[in-house]
């Protein structure tokens, strides 16, 4: 039997290296993001991708119905999501604290919505939901990953509701990653003085989906070069 997954955000960055890695692995793909490379990288690993936002019910509903349609199971799913807003703490709108809402928290909860019903059939399933490091240790530069605290929590709250029926549900917390422009002011503070490679984060959710990680559901794993200090 050929696993299915469920990827978000996987146009580019760690979304693509993280589809690509469960390829690799022999999963069959369900792509999301709102750029046009989803198409291509979709059919070339086999699978499909669709234009959409995961800001977008719709979209998200399109996805799942589309691979359920396809496959008529979904094994796994990886909830990526762009940079939510930034700037000054108080400078913040209403507006773009919604917005972050809805592509940090929000399209998890939807989207678990939505396919939670299908595990419970299935009687197994693993999520993914890709956080940042800077989760438990918030950095001005980054206000919006205050809410990424609150997806650890409300993943651990999800782990806990489904475990005795087959579902894992853990966060993968990355550091810098060479997707984005380096910086040395940044580089420098990472004890292993480097960004993290895209398919090092990938390698983290492939291990987390598959059956090598079946007695680990409610955890949230840091893959940040040493960058974060709480235990």
């Amino acid at each position: 039997m050929t696993k299915v997954a469920i990827v978000t955000a996987a146009g580019r960055g760690i979304g693509a290296g993280i589809a690509r890695a469960l390829a690799a692995d022999g999963f069959t793909l369900a792509l999301l993001s709102p750029g046009e490379t989803v198409e291509a990288l979709g059919k070339e690993l086999g699978g499909f991708g669709l234009r959409g936002s995961v800001t977008e019910p719709a979209a998200l509903k399109r996805l799942v119905d589309e691979t359920m349609t396809r496959y008529g199971r979904i094994d796994a799913v990886v909830n990526n999501t762009g940079h939510p807003p930034k700037g000054p703490l108080l400078d913040i709108t209403d507006a773009d604290w919604h917005k972050g809402f809805d592509m940090v928290m929000l399209n998890v909860i939807r989207t678990l919505r939505l396919v939670t019903p299908l595990m419970l059939k299935q009687k197994v399933g693993a999520i993914v939901n890709i956080s940042s490091a800077m989760a438990f240790e918030p950095e001005t530069d980054f206000p919006m990953t205050t809410l990424r605290a609150a997806l650890s929590a409300w993943t651990k709250l999800y782990a806990d509701s489904h475990a005795k029926d087959g579902i894992r549900a853990n966060c993968v917390l990355p550091g810098f990653t060479d997707s984005l422009p380096e910086k040395d002011t940044r580089r420098t503070r990472i004890p292993m003085q480097r960004y993290a490679r895209v398919e090092e984060i990938a390698a983290a959710v492939a291990f987390l989906v598959s059956d090598k990680a079946s007695y680990i559901t409610g955890q949230s794993l840091r893959v940040d070069g040493g960058l974060t200090r709480g235990m």
